[in-house]
């Protein structure tokens, strides 16, 4: 199966077409306040219109309550919630139980191989998993913040695995080749910041670049 695609926290109907018409499989709309790419949920239901049937939608969360969720899978109708915050592994898997709710992936920070340790714990009950770069101590939001971490101290999980934090077109071939030689199952990779000219601006080169990329790094890591 080809590696999918993520571009995530778009806020525009240009950049947003400009994804989906450069073939991205899926696109990621921030519900969280704290980003500078958040958006309302009226206003994701706006820009989702856009995508749906064209690409999977993903609702990106952080420590919502349970009605906040319920209200997005109810309003927005993803095809996947993206849990970014610190939700715990019962909750986590109480959702997955739930036939009403979108298909989860759970977003795990890592820096270093103690980080691993969250990981497998989440693996044991999330299909899917993201790996992104822990931020910054001081950071207002989670998320890679443009940075990548050592792809080295990946490990096999019990889960497919998407990857995220500071990739660039520069960077994909070796983030991808690095993720399937230490025998994770990549089936996506995913950018946001690392796209932007300014924290919640897309540039549609970037995302054209990046998703050209991708779609080349996964066929040469296959022929490797």
């Amino acid at each position: 199966m080809a590696l999918k695609i993520k571009v995530c926290g778009l806020r525009t109907p240009e950049t947003v077409d400009a994804a989906v018409n450069a073939g991205a499989d899926m696109i990621g709309f921030v519900l969280h306040p704290k980003s500078p790419r958040h958006l309302s949920l009226e206003r994701a239901n706006e820009l989702a219109a856009r995508v749906r049937g064209r690409a999977e939608i993903v609702a990106l969360t952080v420590d919502l309550s349970m009605p906040d969720l319920e209200a997005i899978a109810t309003t927005l109708a993803p095809d996947w919630l993206q849990l970014h915050g610190a939700e715990p592994v019962d909750v986590v898997a109480a959702l997955i139980l739930r036939r009403d709710f979108p298909r989860l992936v759970k977003a795990i920070g890592v820096s270093t191989v103690d980080d691993l340790v969250a990981v497998d714990r989440y693996a044991g009950v999330a299909p899917l998993i993201l790996l992104d770069a822990k931020p910054p101590a001081d950071a207002a939001y989670p998320g890679g913040h443009g940075r990548a971490f050592d792809w080295s101290i990946l490990r096999p999980i019990a889960a497919d695995v998407m990857l995220s934090g500071g990739l660039t077109p520069d960077n994909l071939g070796a983030a991808v080749r690095t993720a399937r030689q230490r025998g994770l199952n990549l089936v996506a990779v995913d950018a946001s910041s690392s796209l932007e000219s300014a924290p919640g601006v897309k540039e549609i080169g970037r995302i054209e670049q990046f998703i050209a990329a991708a779609r080349a790094a996964d066929l040469a890591s296959r022929s490797d």
